[in-house]
């Protein structure tokens, strides 16, 4: 009997348009990232694996760089394994790179931190091509305000207030996360929402996006804006920005 193949563990990185998918969580009956990941390596190795992410997007949210991993014993080269995966795929999402790693490592729990993007279309018209890939506010905003208020996510804090409900978030959930990056910047007529942090919670990025933008409308001042971060259990943020503005652009990693 011939001796079975080693195990590898192989990083790949992905990016994708996500707003005909589910989100990246397996889903019975729903077509998600992960899902289509999985289906395609089974139709490649005829080996079924789990490819765990570095975190759980939303339906409709995209990536540049989102990073997942894998244990195998197929022995293709990383190249091969890449091209492969990108014709079985479909076109919205690709394997941007592939490469075999330390057998520890996790792609969620070894990340340092993660960089999102919030994208809002401030011009009247918004192209029909542009308009799945951000939030079209054509609106007045006080920007000058939302640009404060943004800073005031940077540091540790409770972002209970900015998190969807989950099964997962008990009683005694610590709520805490370290943002290092929260900026908006116009770019013509792009405003953009920067946001980077140790890891977020469920729905925070547009949750605080959304908080933003009814700072722009004076719905809320920067004293609400503390208050949420301070505010007991129980309190909530305002208005759930929509997913199509939101970009996972870059998770990190010790060297």
């Amino acid at each position: 009997m011939s001796p079975s193949a080693p195990e590898r563990r192989i990083r790949i990185t992905i990016a994708y348009d996500g707003t005909a998918f589910h989100g990246w969580q397996v889903q019975p009956g729903l077509t998600t990232i992960q899902g289509e990941l999985e289906r395609a390596y089974l139709a490649l190795s005829k080996t079924a694996v789990k490819i765990q992410g570095s975190g759980r997007t939303d339906a409709g949210v995209h990536a540049l760089a989102q990073v997942a991993a894998f244990t195998t014993t197929n022995p293709i080269p990383c190249d091969n394994l890449r091209r492969a995966m990108n014709r079985l795929l479909p076109p919205a999402i690709r394997v941007l790179h592939a490469q075999e790693v330390a057998s520890k490592f996790h792609a969620r729990f070894d990340a340092v931190s993660k960089l999102y993007e919030y994208r809002i279309f401030r011009d009247e018209i918004c192209s029909p091509f542009e308009r799945p890939y951000v939030h079209h506010f054509p609106y007045p905003l006080d920007e000058a305000k939302m640009a404060e208020a943004a800073g005031l996510f940077v540091g540790v804090h409770d972002f209970g207030a900015f998190a969807a409900s989950d099964e997962k978030y008990g009683s005694n959930y610590c709520a805490s996360r370290t943002i290092y990056l929260s900026e908006l910047v116009r770019e013509g007529p792009r405003l953009f929402f920067r946001v980077r942090g140790s890891g977020f919670l469920k729905h925070m990025v547009r949750n605080l996006a959304g908080t933003l933008i009814e700072v722009g409308k004076g719905n809320l001042g920067g004293a609400d804006v503390r208050r949420l971060l301070t505010a007991p259990g129980g309190s909530t943020s305002g208005s759930t920005a929509p997913a199509s503005g939101l970009f996972l652009v870059e998770v990190t990693y010790k060297s």
